[in-house]
């Protein structure tokens, strides 16, 4: 069974995020970059799979620039068997990256792909749910345990109530969440031999996509600093305050 992960580059959780002097963008100089959490954690699920036999290939891919092959070298050392970049130095949109993962998924026919929810710079929780509409693929979202067993996926998904238990006919589409598992750390042998395991290069016109954005950028603003509480001395001054100072109260 072949499992297809898809990872991205985005600003380590680690590092304190700065916005450009003009507020045009966030400020990238010098800044650490990582494989986004919850693909860390789709990655690790997918070796998990393939270590007790249930997968038999793994394959990671990544849209991004050029320097996004750095995250798939990483998958590699993580227990990928081979990488795809789709490269691209556009800013692009949920829809656009489901639509290449779709090409993607239509000339690699895998049974299982698992994604994370969503990703910690945009956060839009859009890209699994996009992808299984465009592919026509069963989708199990929010995953905190996946059992392969007899054609199915059985997904335990973490909702506002609790937990509810879906089966998927494969081929499916599962998105991770936080307790789905504990990503492990790559050791330096496999980092060395991700250096020799494949990885292919192809562009958004090779797999017959535009990526350019619709949507456009206006402003980025750090968010605003907290400020110091007060003591209130009686209801009515407190009441007061929520509601001409803080205004949230009517």
């Amino acid at each position: 069974m072949k499992i297809l992960v898809a990872v991205k580059r985005v600003i380590d959780y680690n590092v304190k995020i700065r916005v450009k002097p003009d507020n045009s963008d966030v400020d990238l100089t010098n800044v650490k970059m990582a494989m986004n959490p919850f693909c860390e954690i789709a990655m690790e699920e997918a070796v998990r799979l393939k270590e007790r036999g249930v997968g038999t290939e793994v394959v990671a891919v990544s849209i991004g620039p050029k320097a996004a092959q750095e995250q798939l070298r990483t998958a590699l050392a993580l227990g990928a068997d081979r990488a795809i970049h789709v490269e691209t130095d556009e800013r692009i949109e949920s829809l656009a990256v489901a639509k290449l993962l779709t090409k993607v998924v239509e000339e690699e026919q895998p049974s299982l792909v698992i994604v994370g929810k969503q990703a910690i710079d945009t956060d839009n929780n859009q890209t699994g749910q996009m992808l299984a509409a465009l592919t026509g693929l069963s989708q199990g979202t929010f995953a905190s345990e996946v059992i392969i067993e007899g054609g199915k996926a059985k997904v335990t998904r973490e909702v506002d109530g609790g937990l509810q238990a879906i089966e998927l006919s494969l081929p499916a589409i599962v998105t991770t969440d936080l307790r789905l598992n504990e990503p492990r750390y790559a050791k330096l042998p496999d980092i060395m031999k991700a250096k020799k395991k494949p990885l292919d290069t192809k562009t958004p016109a090779d797999l017959g996509i535009e990526v350019a954005s619709n949507i456009t950028l206006l402003k980025v603003e750090s968010p605003a600093e907290r400020q110091g509480g007060v003591k209130v001395g009686s209801v009515d001054e407190l009441i007061d305050k929520l509601k001409n100072e803080a205004k949230v109260i009517s």
